[in-house]
């Protein structure tokens, strides 16, 4: 089961502030077109939540290279790999990989710390490691949901409007991937469809396509049209999910993916994929040594690939129900896992990713909201870099929501605000309200009030804070119901963000003539 700034690092990223081949202003202007408001990535001002001390994290690390040396891992079907891994020292025997203890984390050391990913809207770029927080929507869903069409396979259609309403979220900073799996079109020629959609119906970054290493390569070719080839050359413009085959397995699909975006300077995100108790052992420590080994060994790979490539330690990591075997979400164990990943990642110099609104629940309802909110609050907290699955996530991660993704995109407005911290300038401290008002009256009306009232507290587009009478008169909804009304005012008002003409006739040419290549494909 799988989830279907300039560099620190140094090398050829750290030129990220050059414009694109050419230069040209009028090109440039219309690739940063847009008109949507949007909040800056998280650059957070108050501290993590640690769980554990230094003593436990060494042991879990200790725990880690002892599974590394002495299980090893499985890289299956691919030749290169277990070559590669020789080559460095490895003990290859068949396609199991054991490492000497330290290895992995000493070829880890070439990864950046952060990276700047770029967007075609060079204000959307995001910094992606250190105290920053980028908030990405669902990523692989093949259903979608509203309240008026019910429970059905995903469309293009409906992937397209995923991309709008995450480019219409101020607080997703991302476009993100795979929002949901479009059945209606053919499985060897959708992740053009898909990726087109991210580049010409948003100006933010995005992920490419990890299906098969050809589809990593087309995801290439497609961001130097948009981006121009040095560009991509020297940039990274593109984060891609490469998930580990948990327990303890890298397939060749992924292990494709990955060497195709590391030889071109494009960010991977290893992730173990763990349902605790059925791919992992069922107690947080167990899970996060297992997890550290694995994140590890396709780290440390992709520095073999291209010593430097930007990688980020990746977390998924869930309950089951052990009556059932389901996916379970919003409990504390897998909270105390991505608290401990957090920190391991931290300890081993590269950004994080886990978290964002998981559910296991069928609609958007009670269950949908406090399990979202338990996996959430976490996230926030643990300093996550990169948050996938922020916003649309139901049933498992079974389902885009409609109603949902706007319900998520309120909480995550909710998070930013939380981890900006105090104001402590002069106006945050408030004394001269203070000294305004003084004992015995009320803060309604003094200067400092009236100045700061607009934007005091944050305001929810989803919460329904009006008088019984009011909230009755205007049809008694309840926030299902408003996210649905709301889903679809973005959507009739969403108008696109402009594209320089040549550049999108070119992307399409170029995936006009790929399709004619090959015969439609629905397995």
């Amino acid at each position: 089961m799988t989830e279907t700034g300039a560099s620190a690092g140094g090398g050829r990223r750290g030129r990220g502030a050059r414009g694109a081949a050419g230069g040209a202003e009028a090109r440039r202007a219309a690739r940063q077109g847009g008109k949507v408001e949007q909040l800056q990535y998280i650059t957070r001002k108050i501290p993590v939540f640690e769980t554990l001390n230094t003593e436990a994290l060494e042991l879990i690390e200790y725990n880690a290279d002892t599974i590394l040396e002495e299980v090893g891992i499985d890289f299956r079907d691919d030749a290169e790999a277990l070559e590669i891994w020789k080559n460095a020292g490895a003990d290859v025997q068949g396609e199991r990989v054991r490492f000497p203890r330290g290895m992995c984390r000493s070829l880890a050391k070439t990864a950046p710390t952060e990276f700047t990913q770029h967007a075609r809207n060079r204000d959307r770029s995001v910094q992606i490691g250190g105290d920053n927080t980028v908030f990405a929507p669902v990523y692989g869903p093949p259903f979608v949901r509203d309240l008026d069409g019910g429970r059905r396979y995903a469309t293009i259609e409906d992937f397209q409007n995923f991309v709008k309403l995450a480019y219409s979220m101020p607080s997703i900073h991302h476009s993100g991937g795979t929002v949901c799996e479009p059945v209606d079109v053919p499985v060897n020629k959708r992740h053009l469809d898909m990726l087109y959609a991210h580049m010409r119906y948003s100006d933010k970054p995005y992920m490419g396509s990890v299906t098969a290493p050809e589809r990593a390569e087309d995801s290439i070719a497609m961001s130097k049209i948009l981006f121009g080839d040095d560009f991509v050359d020297d940039n990274t413009v593109m984060i891609s999910l490469i998930n580990a085959n948990s327990p303890m397995t890298f397939d060749d699909t992924m292990l494709g993916a990955l060497k195709v975006y590391a030889r071109n300077n494009q960010a991977c995100i290893v992730t173990p994929f763990i349902l605790s108790g059925a791919m992992a052992p069922v107690t947080p420590a167990g899970v996060l040594a297992q997890t550290l080994a694995e994140a590890l060994a396709g780290i440390a790979f992709s520095q073999l690939v291209n010593p430097g490539a930007p990688v980020v330690f990746g977390s998924f990591a869930s309950s089951i129900s052990m009556q059932s075997g389901a996916p379970t979400f919003g409990t504390p164990e897998p909270a105390l896992v991505l608290y401990g990943a957090a920190a391991l990642a931290r300890r081993l110099g590269v950004p994080f990713r886990s978290g964002g609104s998981l559910c296991g629940s069928k609609t958007p309802d009670a269950q949908a909201a406090y399990e979202s909110a338990q996996t959430l609050m976490p996230t926030a907290m643990a300093g996550v870099n990169f948050v996938l699955h922020g916003a649309g996530w139901l049933e498992g991660g079974l389902i885009s929501s409609y109603e949902k993704f706007i319900m998520d995109a309120d909480q995550l407005g909710m998070m930013q605000r939380m981890l900006e911290g105090y104001d402590l300038t002069e106006n945050g401290q408030a004394m001269d309200a203070i000294r305004e008002v003084g004992p015995g009256s009320h803060f309604l009306g003094c200067a400092h009030t009236q100045a700061n009232f607009k934007t005091a507290f944050y305001r929810s587009n989803i919460a329904d804070n009006n008088s019984f009478e009011q909230w009755e008169a205007e049809g008694a909804l309840d926030a299902c119901q408003r996210a649905n009304k709301i889903f679809k005012r973005v959507l009739a008002d969403y108008e696109a963000p402009a594209i320089d003409p040549a550049v999108d006739e070119a992307l399409n040419a170029y995936i006009a003539k790929k399709k004619e290549s090959m015969p439609d494909a629905f397995t």
